[in-house]
C-alpha cells in the first residue's frame, strides 16, 4: 500500500527550535522519495524509456541534463552524517546549491526528514553572500527577515555548523504532472579534497566518487502513478536509503 503524506505544520516537527526558528510558521508540504542504484547499462535503458513517457525538465540543456553543485554543513561531531547512518527519523541538513555555473542562483535549503517524508525550505542568497558564509562571516544573517536564514546563523553560532562536503554530480530529470513526480537519473558523482572550492567551477582536485553507479530517484505526493511504477519496477532493483552526502564523507 502506498501511504499518503500530508501537509505539516512546521511546529509540529520535532526537531530542535530556537527563537528565530519559530518566526517560519509556514506548513512544510512532505513528499515521498524513493532512491534505487543503478548500472550504467540500467541507466540507459530507463532514460530511454522515461523519455518517450513524461516530459524532461525544462531547465535541463540541449543533452538533456544539468549540473548540480552542493556544499554540505555539519557540527565538528558529524551530527547530519550520524543520524544518517544510523536512520534517525527526524533529523535535518543544511547545505548551499547551484546548477551548472549559474553563481546568480545560489540557494540554501534545509532538507528534513520525518517518518520517512522528505520536506524543504529554501532562501536565495547572493554570490557576495556566499562567500561569506563560505569564509565564516556571518554576521549578515542575523540582519535577514528570511526566518531560514535567520535559522542558519543561530544553527552557525550553537551547532558550529561548518562546511564538510562538496557534492557535484550531472542529473538527468523528467516530470510527470500526475502526483508532482519528478524521476531524475544522477550521474558522475564527484566530490573535491577541499569542500570550501564550491565556488571554483574548475574543480582541480576533482575526484570521482560513483564507481559506474547511478542513483534513480523519485519523489512525489499523495501517490505514485502506476505508469510510473510499472516503468521503475522493470528494473528490478528494490529502493535503498543512499545519500550522496554520506557516500562523499565515507571516502574522506
Amino acid at each position: 500500500m502506498i501511504q499518503t503524506t500530508t501537509t505539516i505544520p512546521h511546529t509540529m516537527i520535532p526537531i530542535m527550535t530556537t527563537k528565530y526558528h519559530l518566526l517560519d510558521k509556514k506548513p512544510i508540504k512532505f513528499r515521498h522519495e524513493l532512491k534505487y542504484n543503478l548500472n550504467y547499462g540500467e541507466s540507459i535503458v530507463l532514460s530511454s524509456r522515461l523519455s518517450h513517457l513524461f516530459e524532461r525538465d525544462p531547465y535541463a540543456g540541449s543533452h538533456g541534463s544539468y549540473r548540480v553543485s552542493s556544499l554540505y554543513f555539519d557540527t565538528p561531531y558529524d551530527k547530519a552524517l550520524k543520524e544518517k547512518m544510523d536512520g534517525v527519523r527526524k533529523r535535518e541538513k543544511f547545505r548551499l546549491r547551484y546548477y551548472n555555473e549559474d553563481k546568480s542562483f545560489i540557494r540554501l535549503e534545509k532538507k528534513i526528514k520525518y517518518r520517512g517524508l522528505c520536506g524543504k525550505r529554501h532562501a536565495k542568497l547572493h554570490l557576495s553572500e556566499v562567500k561569506k558564509i563560505v569564509d565564516g562571516d556571518i554576521a549578515f544573517l542575523l540582519k535577514s527577515e528570511d526566518p531560514l536564514l535567520m535559522e542558519f546563523y543561530s544553527k552557525l553560532k550553537g551547532q558550529l555548523l561548518k562546511p564538510k562536503a562538496l557534492v557535484v554530480y550531472d542529473r538527468e530529470a523528467f516530470i510527470y504532472r500526475p502526483g508532482n513526480v519528478r524521476v531524475t537519473l544522477d550521474r558522475n558523482l564527484s566530490t573535491s579534497s577541499d569542500p570550501l572550492e564550491f565556488l571554483d567551477s574548475s574543480l582541480k582536485t576533482r575526484r570521482n566518487m560513483a564507481d559506474g553507479m547511478i542513483v534513480l530517484e523519485v519523489k512525489y505526493d499523495e501517490f505514485l502513478p502506476d505508469i510510473v511504477k510499472m516503468a521503475v519496477s522493470e528494473m528490478g532493483r528494490s529502493h535503498t536509503a543512499y545519500s550522496k552526502y554520506a557516500v562523499v564523507r565515507r571516502y574522506e
